[in-house]
């Protein structure tokens, strides 16, 4: 069985969480991403991250000014994370018990990658 590893998506983009909702948007298009990782403030400190349903969910149906509202505002944080050498098995099952469309790849307490429910169906099947 694959693990995590195998199916991740190994370009990982990031945004600081001090950057604006409306920078962020600009970023998923610029990328053609869903999803952005946000930064850690220090090492010690956990990774967030801030997804399309984040912006919809709590600044457009809110009726916010996506510049006015900065990613660490709206962003899930901490998050679950899967190790590298995680079972496909395994991470299916844990982003289905927390109704996650993503995870990412943490080791050694750096991002390695991100799989998504896309990533599992497409490359692990």
């Amino acid at each position: 069985m694959p693990t995590a590893r195998d199916i991740m998506t190994t370009e990982v983009v990031s945004i600081d969480g001090e950057a604006t909702v409306a920078d962020a948007v600009a970023q998923m298009k610029a990328k053609g991403v869903r999803a952005l990782v946000v930064d850690r403030r220090n090492p010690d400190d956990a990774y967030g991250i801030i997804t399309q349903r984040d912006i919809a969910y709590a600044v457009l149906a809110q009726g916010r000014d996506a510049a006015a509202v900065k990613v660490h505002e709206i962003m899930s944080k901490p998050l679950v994370v899967v190790n590298p050498d995680l079972d496909v098995k395994y991470v299916a099952r844990l982003m289905a018990n927390f109704g996650l469309s993503r995870a990412p790849v943490i080791f050694e307490g750096k991002v390695q990658g991100i799989v998504s429910v896309s990533d599992i169906i497409n490359k692990a099947m």
